[in-house]
């Protein structure tokens, strides 16, 4: 049986329906949300919080959570492992940021080259890797209604 890293992600949207999607620093034309790993004595919003601060900047009271839906779960490449970890169980959060936060947005440049807001429904799921289709597959169908091809 697998053992499963537990992980999560912000789907951060801005008034007009958009959301933040951040490109991978060592692979470019990758594309995803800001993620990580949970810590062990830390809940699923506390690892939500400190990675999105680390990783785009954000404080908690930048941004509100609306929803939040998981776990998805995919396993890594044959052979490799992460922390003792076959593959990772995401919980997703989607959040609204607060309209005077959007200029706070700085990316973590050893995690991500750019970042830009998009409509769901214009991402490309050749952006994510082929062992994350199926999560991002998922997401975008839960929580947008939308079928990614």
């Amino acid at each position: 049986m697998p053992a499963f890293r537990r992980n999560v992600a912000l789907i951060l949207s801005r008034p007009g329906g958009e959301i933040l999607v951040c490109e991978r620093s060592g692979f470019p034309g990758s594309w995803q949300f800001p993620q990580g790993g949970a810590k062990r004595d830390e809940t699923d919003l506390e690892a939500l919080h400190r990675e999105v601060r680390e990783e785009i900047s954000l404080a908690p009271d930048c941004y509100r959570i609306v929803l939040h839906r998981g776990p998805y779960r995919y396993t890594f490449r044959p052979g490799f492992r992460k922390e003792g970890f076959d593959g990772q169980e995401q919980i997703y959060f989607l959040a609204e940021i607060l309209e005077a936060a959007e200029d706070s947005i700085r990316v973590d440049r050893s995690e991500f080259r750019a970042h830009r807001w998009i409509q769901p429904a214009t991402f490309q799921i050749k952006w994510v890797p082929p062992i994350k289709r199926k999560v991002y597959r998922a997401v975008f169908r839960d929580f947008f209604a939308i079928s990614l091809k």
